[in-house]
């Protein structure tokens, strides 16, 4: 039975759906869209710029790519963040991914298709956390990785015999699969359609993250010579890896570096602090053409890190980990969260000071976001203290629950006033003095961080590696 729903709405809720799958007979032409909707902060019209600087996701090619071939398919995709949704999709099928910030709006889109005679499905980050709530708004759902169940449900659906539930097994390896379709994403209006993958999930157990709840913390690995493949395939020159921490595993970077080398590209990426503890993995990094990290430093207080358990990084080396990355012309996006319970009011401003005096490219705040189905979640609600349970707000820039050492207004206040600080134009001209990026370019991309600082009661968006491509734009 599906949690908060009784036995006469889960009978209504399987009599529908089953109507939905009688009514795609399998000798119809299959039609199917993917939409990825967004919070209003991330729509194509309430962004922090007019144009468009997302990187395609990476998702829609990877699911299209998935697509039987003998079920002859005609897919399309809506992304808001570039385009409107329509309210009417001619389509037999729709999927819906879903993360946390996008849930309330996933819902509504998928509530309404329904009602339109539709079937839809949702996946991704969210419905794999909290699988019952997602379950009353679509006939079926996929949790976790969808290599496997999404051509299954594909053809269990052309067959008229579709699932309510499709998990993911245990067992599944990362390669072997088709390469990422992204011919039917509109090119132009992304900053780069050159993302890649090579892995999935960190080695790590942070208390505040999603990876490890959603899906463990083994991550997979893609093989190396597939992602070479589809980057010789591509002609890239400038690649955005969106893996959660490329140097989970030691041995696989050093093999992933090496075969980078000889197209001699540029690539961003997301990595830990420990990754400057290792010499030759850095080296190795910058060799094969890194040129920009992001990196959650989080704290510049050793008991919030060791309380979230990340007390691997060590703000005491924070310094020598932007020296240690300048040296080798790789540009940093640090990463500090605030309401951790060891945060006083005068975090804010000492954090930005810090990010000023350690010269960060790009420095980035948010607040800490209890996200469901993770062990701060799960803290958080023990303790009665989280106040506000609209998915839209999970966004990392809306406090939710109650901190420990302050008010809410203080924190939501506190957080502006950082960023305020750390993109002041005397500290963009201190902290760039020792960037590794082209000094124009870092300059721009600093001032466009400015402009979203000063207004962030309107705007917020997390496609950092499109600003990291823009600061080491060489």
């Amino acid at each position: 039975m599906l949690q908060g729903i009784d036995s006469a709405q889960y009978s209504d809720f399987q009599t529908v759906r089953n109507e939905r799958i009688r009514m795609n007979p399998t000798n119809s032409k299959l039609h199917i869209a993917l939409v990825s909707p967004k919070g209003p902060l991330y729509r194509k019209n309430g962004g922090i710029f007019k144009q468009s600087l997302r990187y395609m996701p990476l998702t829609f090619p990877t699911l299209i790519s998935l697509v039987p071939t003998e079920l002859n398919a005609e897919i399309v995709c809506y992304d808001e963040g570039i385009e409107e949704i329509p309210l009417h999709i001619d389509a037999n099928l729709i999927g819906i991914t879903v993360i946390t910030g996008t849930a309330k709006r996933s819902y509504q889109l998928a509530d309404r298709f329904r009602q339109m005679g539709k079937t839809v499905v949702l996946g991704g980050p969210h419905i794999t956390l909290v699988p019952d709530e997602a379950q009353a708004h679509a006939d079926s759902i996929v949790v976790g990785y969808a290599e496997d169940e999404w051509p299954r449900l594909l053809r269990d659906y052309a067959k008229g015999k579709l699932e309510s539930r499709y998990t993911q097994a245990p067992d599944m390896k990362l390669g072997g699969y088709p390469l990422p379709e992204r011919q039917l994403l509109p090119r132009f209006k992304y900053l780069t359609h050159h993302v890649f993958e090579a892995t999935r999930s960190c080695i790590f157990a942070c208390e505040f993250c999603v990876a490890p709840s959603a899906w463990g913390s083994s991550p997979l690995q893609k093989p190396v010579q597939e992602i070479v493949e589809d980057m010789r395939r591509l002609k890239t020159r400038r690649a955005i890896f969106v893996d959660l921490n490329i140097t989970s595993s030691r041995d696989y970077a050093l093999s992933l570096f090496a075969a980078l080398k000889p197209l001699a590209i540029q690539w961003f990426g997301l990595s830990t602090t420990l990754i400057c503890k290792d010499r030759e993995l850095l080296d190795a990094a910058a060799e094969s053409g890194c040129r920009g990290l992001l990196m959650g430093l989080e704290s510049i207080n050793r008991k919030n890190l060791k309380s979230v358990r990340k007390g691997f990084n060590q703000p005491d080396d924070y310094f020598d980990v932007v020296e240690q990355l300048h040296q080798r012309s790789i540009a940093l996006q640090g990463c500090f969260v605030f309401g951790l319970d060891e945060d006083q009011p005068e975090i804010f401003e000492e954090t930005a000071r810090f990010a000023i005096e350690a010269g960060i490219d790009l420095p980035r705040f948010a607040i800490a976001t209890p996200f469901p189905g993770t062990p701060f979640h799960a803290r958080l609600a023990a303790q009665n203290r989280i106040v506000d349970h609209d998915w839209e707000h999970y966004d990392g820039q809306h406090a939710v629950f109650q901190p420990k050492n302050m008010s809410i207004d203080e924190l939501q206040k506190g957080t502006s006033l950082a960023w305020q600080k750390a993109y002041s134009y005397s500290a963009i001209a201190r902290r760039l003095r020792s960037s590794a990026a082209p000094m124009h370019i870092a300059v721009l991309t600093n001032l466009g961080y400015r402009h979203y600082a000063y207004r962030l009661d309107k705007f917020y968006t997390c496609d950092w590696p499109g600003a990291l491509v823009g600061v080491t734009g060489k």
